[in-house]
């Protein structure tokens, strides 16, 4: 019989028990320990089988006896100094199966939880994995031509074929693309985009083959600020696992309490070995770890991405919430109602200022302007010398003229003639002057997003009363959105250092700050908790944000507390199910009921049940359903 070509499913075993061996080292070396000593001891060899088994159960204490070392200099207490005193003293006492059955369970229990964590990363990885490292770029004879990913800059033909990833972020060229984003935003069904429409880095798609022109590099695509996010996110540590090792010190104090008390009573220095052995929770410990991990995972199912565990914990204690306006509370798409020009203006005329200037702006409004002017086929004229003040207004030279476009006070600020503008609920108006002069207003309004007013609902459901808007707009623009949408507390005219400040003064702690423009970046930085509205969101707002919503969907920001809340409440309940069940282990053991070898397995299994448990974050919980 020939044997089976490597990759073969007979050769598959094999190559993944070696791949096993090579990633735990201490685990099969303890195995092989272990068989060796059974073996010397079946042999007549007993003397030589528990130097043997003794020698390794004592190198392994010394490899914990320095990482602890290490671990106090560093300021943290952890519970190394039980699994080595539980080691010493089973061999000390004899009971080199028992101190074999420590070790096993010290270094596989750290390769059970390893294994747990890759589990609960999943979802995480699948964003790492799905990354295309090359791209079919269309040459000036319409011919695709493969190249690195890395390679393509902005205005790139890209054809993307059925069952790819795109690449980059893009307008799509193609009459039309399903795509399947759920990797970005968790939405699970294909989302049809037409032509002209702008397409992110990571969707798939799924049907038919679509020309893209590339809107960016790679580099700074959506996707790839995605799997910085998620790289952050999987190599983070959450404050609740040192609160885990804070139990550490007294938990070792009884544990050595009442192992000299078991001693003292029985008189038996092998009662005393039992007790400690069974208080060896070190991997259990780790199990919270792996609920952090599950947290994220199942966050970013959901189409939120959370750069850091420590951030699940603050998500899970908020008891304030600010949200920015404009893109926020509102559907960022502000329609033009009205055009008030002052003469010799005419409504086209100051349309097509307005916009030529604003097509330099990140402004949401300054969308909103842009489309208007494309939709009564107004032609934009190129600027010069191009300024944004953050949520003030826009000055540029149009045509040899002066053009500022912007609030109010900040118009009024460099031109004459500037009158305030009626307004009806829920509007707004962007001033527009030229050569110093007043030239009019565009009268906009935005709608509150569907979902605003439930999530309002939900955020007090969950005990969250206090929330707010900050915003820079208009007081009375400001106030109706906020009535509509369930929110009584309201700061309009706000420029960014005034939200920096609201939130950093507000009483109530934490506070969850919700946004997604640029001006919006220093207040989510400020924030115990920013939140950015990614989807539509700027790169400053995410990339200052603890967390940041993929689709754009109000309500995910309910999702994000939900789910920290869960997080946080497995890995607390997975702490103190370990730690309770260790001391009935010890107390079983005090009595002498429980051998040392017998300890060393109950403790193993103790640990197994408390990371399963602490897996359950991967799922959602009641509130979730």
């Amino acid at each position: 019989m020939l044997p089976a070509r490597p990759g073969t499913p007979p050769d598959r075993p094999p190559r993944r028990l070696a791949s096993a061996v090579r990633r735990y080292p201490l685990v099969a070396v303890t195995l092989a320990v272990g068989l060796l000593t059974a073996s010397l001891g079946a042999a007549g060899q007993p003397v030589v089988a528990r130097w043997v088994g003794s020698a390794w159960a004592l190198l392994v204490a010394a490899r914990l006896a320095v990482a602890m070392v290490r671990e106090l200099r560093a300021g943290r207490w952890g519970v190394d100094l039980l699994a080595v005193t539980a080691v010493v003293a089973t061999v000390a006492v004899g009971e080199t199966v028992a101190a074999l059955v420590v070790v096993l369970m010290l270094t596989g229990g750290q390769a059970l939880e390893d294994a747990a964590a890759t589990r609960a990363r999943t979802e995480l990885r699948a964003l790492l994995e799905r990354a295309p490292t090359t791209a079919h770029r269309l040459d000036r004879a319409g011919t695709p031509v493969d190249v690195p990913v890395a390679e393509l800059r902005a205005g790139d033909l890209l054809l993307v074929r059925p069952a790819e990833v795109l690449p980059v972020d893009g307008t799509l060229v193609s009459d039309e693309a399903d795509l399947d984003e759920s990797s970005l935003t968790g939405e699970s069904l294909p989302v049809t985009h037409r032509a002209g429409d702008p397409v992110l880095s990571g969707a798939l798609n799924t049907q038919q083959a679509v020309v893209v022109r590339a809107t960016a590099a790679a580099a700074d695509s959506q996707y790839a600020r995605i799997v910085a996010m998620v790289q952050e996110a999987a190599e983070s540590r959450a404050p609740v696992v040192r609160l885990a090792d804070r139990y550490a010190a007294p938990f070792t104090v009884l544990a050595l309490a009442v192992a000299g008390a078991a001693w003292w009573w029985h008189g038996d220095p092998t009662v005393a070995a039992a007790v400690l052995v069974v208080a060896t929770p070190c991997p259990l410990l780790l199990a919270a770890p792996v609920a952090f991990l599950a947290g994220m995972s199942r966050a970013a199912r959901g189409g939120v991405i959370v750069k850091g565990a420590g951030t699940l914990e603050r998500l899970a204690a908020v008891r304030a919430v600010a949200f920015d306006k404009t893109g926020t509370l509102t559907s960022g798409r502000p329609e033009l109602v009205a055009v008030h020009p002052v003469p010799p203006w005419t409504a086209d005329d100051l349309l097509a200022a307005a916009a030529s200037a604003e097509q330099y702006s990140s402004h949401v409004l300054a969308a909103s302007v842009l489309a208007a002017a494309a939709a009564r086929g107004l032609p934009l004229a190129p600027a010069v010398d191009a300024r944004e003040e953050a949520t003030a207004g826009v000055t540029a030279r149009i045509d040899g003229r002066a053009v500022v476009v912007g609030k109010r006070a900040h118009v009024a600020a460099l031109a004459s003639g500037v009158v305030e503008q009626p307004l009806g609920p829920g509007e707004l108006a962007v001033y527009v002057a030229v050569d110093g002069r007043a030239a009019g207003t565009l009268v906009m309004r935005d709608h509150p997003r569907p979902e605003a007013r439930a999530t309002m609902d939900a955020l007090g459901a969950l005990g969250i009363t206090e929330r707010l808007v900050l915003s820079g707009d208009a007081p009375a623009t400001v106030g109706h959105v906020a009535a509509e949408v369930g929110i009584t507390r309201v700061h309009a005219q706000c420029l960014p250092q005034d939200k920096v400040r609201l939130v950093r003064d507000l009483p109530t702690r934490p506070v969850m700050m919700v946004g997604g423009g640029v001006n919006d970046a220093p207040v989510l930085a400020a924030a115990d908790v920013g939140v950015a509205m990614g989807a539509r969101g700027s790169t400053a707002a995410s990339e200052s944000a603890d967390v940041v919503v993929l689709t754009d969907d109000l309500s995910r920001t309910v999702a994000a507390v939900r789910v920290g809340r869960r997080t946080v409440r497995v890995a607390l309940e997975s702490i103190w199910i370990g730690m309770a069940l260790s001391v009935v282990l010890m107390g079983v053991a005090a009595l002498g009921a429980i051998p040392p070898v017998l300890g060393a397995v109950s403790q193993e299994a103790v640990d197994l049940l408390a990371i399963l448990n602490a897996l359950r974050a991967l799922r959602p919980g009641a509130d979730e359903r």
